[in-house]
């Protein structure tokens, strides 16, 4: 029995020895490990940033690709709630804007509103803007554009600034 006795603690002792040395091996292959799980999420990253480039190539080929942006550019006579962006009878767009939304247009971002195929030859498009205009009241104004589609994308800005002269906003669009 006490030698039963002696040979289990012979063992427990060198378990224990064994998981004191394997311990900086585990610590090392957790490093690794960590490393390995960071590259393969950088990898991912890289991957789905290709491969959403190549949906949108694939979706949308040059020759028949039409962008709308939208810029912001109103200080008080103008409030911008919502858009609603209809290209040849069809609304493609309705966007309602949160606070934080507008902040980023105001301070110079530009959103993409719509990217679709159309064909080539004349298009209708007609924004309709929807907010608090001068004084506070109600405003829903409409801008509208025929563009002529050609080979080549088409991109076109919705443009809305103050017009300090009219003591109204403007809404304008630019094509690209």
């Amino acid at each position: 029995m006490a030698i039963e006795m002696h040979r289990c603690l012979s063992m427990l002792a060198l378990a224990a020895v064994a998981l004191l040395l394997a311990s900086p091996v585990c610590a090392e292959e957790e490093v690794n490990l960590q490393q390995e799980i960071q590259d393969i999420k950088q990898q991912t990253l890289e991957l789905n940033r290709e491969l959403f480039i190549l949906e949108e190539e694939l979706l949308y080929p040059t020759n028949t690709r039409l962008s709308v942006f939208l810029s912001y550019d109103v200080g008080e006579f103008f409030a911008l709630d919502a858009v609603k962006l209809t290209v040849d009878g069809t609304v493609v767009t309705n966007y309602l804007y949160t606070q934080r939304q507008l902040s980023a247009l105001q301070r110079g971002g530009i959103q993409r509103l719509y990217m679709g195929n159309v064909k080539t030859g004349e298009h209708e498009i007609v924004a309709v803007f929807t907010g608090k205009g001068p004084s506070g009241r109600d405003y829903r104004r409409a801008t509208q554009l025929v563009v002529d589609k050609t080979t080549g994308a088409k991109n076109l800005e919705l443009r809305i600034s103050d017009s300090t002269a009219r003591q109204q906003p403007e809404f304008t669009v630019k094509e690209w």
